[in-house]
C-alpha cells in the first residue's frame, strides 16, 4: 500500500526581506508566520514528505515567482519541493526547476489557457506538473443543471466553482469537470483547496475531496482547513486523498509533522516515519 504524504505549505508574499510566510482565512487577513527558508529547514528535519511553496500574490500582482527565495529554500531541503504562483510560461517553469524545485503548480494560467498544462507536461513530464484548483461551494443548482452536483454534509446540494487570482475572481467553471480535463491534458497531480475551509481550522472539505479522489486516477492533495491531526485522518479515511497539505498547525507549532504521523500510524494510516 502506498504511504500517505504529509505536506507543509509555505504561502509566501514578497516583502523587504525578500519573502515572508503568511497564513490567512479564505486567502485574506494574512498573518506573518516566519522566514520561508527557516521553516522549510524545520519541516525537512521533522520528517515532512514534501513541501509546497506558493507565491500567493504573484498572479494577482502580475509578477513572476521569487526565484531567489526558491534557490535558498532548495539549498536547505532534501525532500521534493513544489513551487507555484504566477507561473504562466514554459520559460518560467524552466527557471523554477533550475532553481531547485522538483514540481511546479499551475493555477490561474492553466484555467485561462488549458493547453498550457499539455504543453508543459509534454516538455517536462507529467510528474513535474501539479494543477492547483481553488474552489468555492455554490448552492445555485437550479440555474446550473450541467454542473456536477454534490451533497454537502447537511444534505444541501451544491456544485464547486473554480476561482482564480488567489480567490479574487469566480470563473463559472465546475471544479470536478476542470479536474478531469486537467488530468486528460497531462497533469500529474491535483492540489485541491476549498476556499470555504481555508484557514478556518474546521477540517477539509470532504465532499469535493472524496469526489475527485474517486473520479481521477492521479493523486489528489487535500488542502484547506486543517486544525488538528483528526482532520488529516479524515482527509485520508473519508476524503480518500493521497496527500494532506497543512499550514497553520505546523507554522505556529501547534503540532509537529512527526506528531501528526504518529497519530495517523496509530489509526492504521500508512505513513513514512
Amino acid at each position: 500500500m502506498l504511504t500517505k504524504r504529509i505536506i507543509p505549505c509555505l504561502d509566501v508574499t514578497l516583502d523587504r526581506a525578500g519573502g515572508c510566510v503568511v497564513k490567512g482565512v479564505e486567502f485574506v487577513d494574512l498573518k506573518e508566520a516566519g522566514d520561508p527558508v527557516e521553516l522549510a529547514k524545520r519541516y525537512n528535519e521533522d520528517g515532512a514528505d514534501e513541501l509546497v511553496f506558493l507565491d500567493i500574490t504573484a498572479s494577482a500582482h502580475g509578477r513572476e515567482t521569487m526565484i531567489d527565495v526558491i534557490e535558498r529554500t532548495a539549498d536547505e531541503v532534501f525532500i521534493p519541493l513544489t513551487v507555484g504562483g504566477g507561473i504562466s510560461s514554459i520559460d518560467a517553469i524552466r527557471q523554477i526547476l533550475r532553481a531547485g524545485a522538483d514540481k511546479v503548480s499551475v493555477n490561474t494560467s492553466a484555467v485561462k489557457n488549458p493547453d498550457f498544462i499539455k504543453e508543459s507536461s509534454d516538455i517536462f513530464g507529467a510528474q513535474c506538473i501539479v494543477t492547483a484548483i481553488d474552489c468555492r461551494r455554490n448552492t445555485d443548482v437550479k440555474n446550473n443543471p450541467e454542473k456536477t452536483i454534490l451533497e454537502l454534509e447537511d444534505g444541501t446540494p451544491a456544485w464547486y466553482e473554480v476561482v482564480v487570482y488567489g480567490g479574487r475572481e469566480a470563473t463559472g467553471i465546475d471544479a470536478v469537470q476542470w479536474a478531469r480535463r486537467a488530468e486528460e491534458l497531462g497533469s500529474g497531480e491535483i492540489l485541491l483547496t476549498s476556499m470555504d475551509r481555508d484557514g478556518t481550522c474546521a477540517g477539509y472539505d470532504l465532499p469535493i475531496t472524496r469526489k475527485l479522489s474517486e473520479e481521477l486516477d492521479i493523486p489528489i492533495i487535500a488542502s484547506g482547513g486543517v486544525g488538528n491531526p483528526q482532520h488529516i485522518y479524515e482527509g485520508f479515511s473519508e476524503g480518500k486523498a493521497d496527500a494532506a497539505l497543512a499550514a497553520s498547525i505546523f507554522h505556529f507549532s501547534e503540532y509537529s509533522v512527526r506528531e501528526v504521523k504518529e497519530y495517523l500510524r496509530e489509526r492504521e494510516i500508512p505513513v513514512r516515519l
